[in-house]
């Protein structure tokens, strides 16, 4: 008699199942491992459907399984559940029709209960900075009509390591591209936090190379099929800049006459303040001054002061 136990709901297309065999009464139990191919039970209709072909509600749940894979480079149900607010069976059946769809199926981790991407992993569509930036952030959010950016391709593959390095806690060897310079060194990195200035991606790291926390773009990083990483040696130092907050003093224009000042006021919603105040994370001043154009002699805002609030 030979017992089997499995979740089928976890199997992947290939796995290793535990088996016992009792041969008789007297003599002991022996223990087997089996390896097993297990067949998904598709019809011919389901192995033939497209994107196209799923209702709106689990098309997004599927590109969203997707964009895991590609720029995380994991997933699991959770995801799903939390996402989207469905049950733990229906994430089943969109892990499988995930599977049914895509041409480079992603290796199940029984230990970490999750699916892996591959090195040769295909998205099935692309996906916007927002978008990406909103997966490695871990926040939904609804960001409704925004004007074409320039098209920054950055590398899944590149993403989904820093991604895992940072999730594991781990220090990751890179080779950046630095602008001052235009040298391409390798250098180890600690990473700890993906940001997001309405542009671009940047990935927040503590840099060994310069005994500092430094912002860098993925886009920058040299594409590795697999990247170095290893046990951070200490833990890290404590980032005052991104756990200190400033308030930014902003007004028209000194230079705009009384009539331009007011339709500033207005465009802006002043109302009868003198001043908008922005509050926002130390190390991220620079890009709102940046993304604001406040340091520009042309716009029609200026920094008046920043006040530091301490952490």
């Amino acid at each position: 008699m030979i017992i089997l136990e499995a979740q089928p709901h976890e199997l992947p297309p290939q796995v290793q199942i535990c088996c016992m065999k009792y041969s008789h009464p007297i003599n002991p139990f022996s223990i087997r491992i089996v390896n097993v191919w297990t067949l998904r039970a598709e019809s011919s209709t389901a192995s033939c459907m497209s994107l196209e072909d799923l209702k709106h509600a689990q098309r997004e749940r599927i590109l969203f399984l997707d964009q895991c894979l590609t720029w995380r480079g994991q997933a699991n149900r959770r995801d799903l559940m939390e996402r989207f607010n469905i049950s733990m069976a229906q994430a089943a059946v969109d892990f499988r029709t995930y599977l049914s769809l895509t041409n480079t199926p992603p290796v199940y981790d029984a230990g970490e209960k999750a699916y892996f991407s591959t090195g040769d992993h295909c998205a099935l569509t692309e996906a916007g900075p927002e978008q990406v930036f909103e997966l490695l952030d871990g926040k939904a959010a609804s960001l409704g009509a925004s004007i074409p950016l320039p098209t920054r391709v950055m590398d899944s593959t590149v993403v989904a390591q820093l991604y895992r390095a940072m999730k594991g806690e781990r220090d990751i060897q890179i080779t950046y591209t630095s602008m001052s310079s235009g040298l391409s060194d390798p250098q180890w990195i600690s990473p700890v936090q993906f940001h997001f200035d309405g542009e671009a991606i940047y990935l927040r790291a503590w840099s060994y190379k310069h005994s500092a926390y430094r912002d860098y773009l993925p886009i920058r990083i040299a594409k590795q099929t697999e990247m170095k990483t290893r046990e951070r040696p200490a833990p890290l130092p404590f980032d005052t800049d991104w756990n200190s907050l400033v308030r930014l003093w902003i007004r028209p224009r000194s230079d705009l006459s009384d009539a331009q000042a007011r339709a500033v006021r207005l465009e802006y919603g002043f109302d009868d303040k003198t001043h908008l105040l922005i509050e926002t994370r130390k190390a991220l001043a620079f890009y709102v001054v940046r993304r604001w154009r406040l340091d520009d002699e042309k716009a029609r805002l200026e920094l008046d002061r920043m006040e530091e609030l301490g952490a």
